[in-house]
C-alpha cells in the first residue's frame, strides 16, 4: 500500500489542478470593441445600451424564451426578483436553509421576514415536506436555491404554491444550465435570480446577476424596481412609479457576458462529464459516494457534494479530507453556509437596534422564532465538497479517483 502524502509519502498529484481559463480573447475583444467605440465617439459607455440589451437577449435565447434583466450582483438579482412580486411589508418568505447570506439578506431590505425551511436530509437543498412544515397564513412566497448545481424537486413545490396562491423564486446562482425533468432551472418558478460573479458558471466580469422570468408582468415590475422605479413599459407616467434602488448592470459587463454565454453550453457539458464520471466510479467505493440527487435531474456541478460514510473508515471526515488535500485534491471538509446561524440573523443586526422586521409591532409572527435546521446541520456534517472546473480532463478524473482510492485503502476498517 502506498504511503499517504500526509504521512510523508509521494502525493498522487503534485502540480495544481488546471485553472478554469474562464476569461479569454473573446471577452477581451468584446471589451476592447466597447472601448474603441467610446474613444472614437467621445462618449463613455454606460448602462442600458446595445451591449446590455444584447446580453439580455442572449440570456433569453439560452433559456429558451422569456424575459431577462441584467443587474449588478446575484444578491441584487434576488432583491429585484423579490421586489417584482410587490409583497406587502412583513410578508413571510420561506427561504433555503443552506445558501450564501446574500441569498437571504435581500428579504430584510424588501421589508419581508425570512423563514428558513430545513433541508431534505439527503442533500443541501430543501424539499416540499420541509417547506410545508414552516408554512403559515403569513407566507407569501417561497425562495428555493439549487445548491451546487443540483436541482430542487420543484414539481411538488410548484403544485403546493399554486394551491396557496403564492409565488416561487428560484435562486440559480450555482446552477446555470442545470435541468429538472428536461427543463432548465430558472424556468420552473415564477421568477429567478442568477449570479454572474467571476466564480460562477458564466460571468459578467467581477460581479453581476440576472433576473429572469417567463411572466411579462413580473419582468416589468422587476425592471422598474431594479432602476429606481423608472416607468418602463408605462405610458404617460409622471415620474418614477415605485421606490427602488439602482441595481443596473453596465454595458461593459454585458459585453463580457455575451461572450461568456457562447461558452456556457461547453462549460456545463464539461463539468457534467467530470461529475457523472466520478458518480459512476464512486459506486465501487466504500468510504464515499456522491450522495442523493433529485430523480430526473441533470446537475451542472458548481462543485461536487460528496457523502462521507463514517462507518466504513477508522478516521473522521476532517482527517479524511486533510489526507485528500495532501494528495493534491481540492476539497473542503464542510459547507456550513447556514444563514440563520450567522450573527446578523441571530442578533437581528439589521437596522440599528430595531430588530427589524421581527420586533416590529406590525409583524404578527414570533419575535424570536424557533428555527429547526437539524437536517441542514447533519448534512453539512456528513458531506464534504470536491471543487472541479470545466478545464478538468481525463487525467484529472483519473488522479481524483486514484487519490480517493489511496486514502480509502489506508483508512478502511
Amino acid at each position: 500500500m502506498s504511503k499517504l502524502a500526509i504521512d510523508g509519502g509521494t502525493p498522487v498529484r503534485s502540480k495544481p489542478m488546471p485553472a478554469r481559463g474562464l476569461i479569454g480573447e473573446e471577452e477581451k475583444a468584446a471589451a476592447m470593441k466597447l472601448f474603441d467605440q467610446a474613444i472614437a465617439s467621445g462618449n463613455a459607455f454606460g448602462y442600458g445600451g446595445e451591449p446590455e440589451k444584447q446580453y439580455e437577449q442572449d440570456f433569453v435565447d439560452f433559456m429558451g424564451g422569456g424575459f431577462a434583466d441584467g443587474v449588478n450582483s446575484g444578491t441584487n438579482a434576488v432583491f429585484a426578483a423579490l421586489g417584482a412580486l410587490q409583497l406587502d411589508a412583513f410578508s413571510e418568505v420561506i427561504v433555503p436553509p443552506i445558501s450564501d447570506p446574500g441569498g437571504v439578506m435581500p428579504l430584510i431590505f424588501n421589508a419581508c421576514v425570512p423563514v428558513p425551511a430545513d433541508c431534505d436530509p439527503r442533500t443541501y437543498n430543501t424539499s416540499i415536506d420541509q417547506i410545508k412544515a414552516v408554512f403559515t397564513e403569513r407566507t407569501r412566497a417561497i425562495l428555493v436555491a439549487h445548491i451546487a448545481g443540483d436541482p430542487v424537486d420543484m414539481d411538488p413545490i410548484m403544485e403546493f404554491a399554486k394551491s396557496k396562491n403564492i409565488y416561487v423564486i428560484e435562486d440559480c446562482a450555482q446552477s446555470h444550465g442545470a435541468k429538472y425533468k428536461g427543463k432548465l432551472v430558472g424556468s420552473l418558478g415564477d421568477i429567478a435570480a442568477f449570479s454572474t460573479m467571476f466564480g460562477k458558471h458564466h460571468c459578467t466580469g467581477g460581479q453581476g446577476g440576472v433576473v429572469y422570468t417567463r411572466n411579462e408582468k413580473l419582468h416589468w415590475q422587476g425592471r422598474r424596481f431594479a432602476d429606481r422605479g423608472k416607468p418602463f413599459n408605462i405610458e404617460n407616467a409622471d415620474g418614477n412609479v415605485v421606490a427602488g434602488i439602482n441595481c443596473n448592470l453596465n454595458d461593459l459587463s454585458a459585453a463580457i457576458g455575451s461572450a461568456q454565454l457562447k461558452k456556457l453550453p461547453r462549460i456545463v457539458a464539461n463539468r457534467r462529464k467530470v461529475g457523472e464520471s466520478l458518480k459512476q466510479a464512486f459506486k465501487s467505493f466504500k468510504s464515499v459516494d456522491l450522495g442523493w440527487q433529485t430523480p430526473e435531474t441533470e446537475s451542472s456541478y458548481w462543485f461536487i457534494k460528496i457523502k462521507f460514510n463514517a462507518e466504513a473508515v477508522k478516521v473522521d471526515k476532517e482527517t479524511f479530507c486533510k489526507a485528500l488535500e495532501a494528495e493534491g485534491m481540492p476539497v473542503s471538509s464542510h459547507y456550513r453556509h447556514i444563514p440563520c446561524e450567522m450573527p446578523w440573523f441571530k442578533n437581528k443586526a439589521t437596522f440599528g437596534n430595531s430588530g427589524f422586521p421581527w420586533n416590529c409591532a406590525e409583524y404578527k409572527g414570533p419575535k424570536n422564532p424557533q428555527i429547526k435546521i437539524d437536517n441542514a446541520i447533519r448534512v453539512t456534517e456528513t458531506h464534504f465538497n470536491l471543487h472541479i472546473s470545466e478545464s478538468f480532463g481525463d487525467q484529472e478524473i483519473a488522479d481524483i479517483l486514484e487519490a480517493f482510492k489511496k486514502v480509502e485503502n489506508a483508512y478502511l476498517k
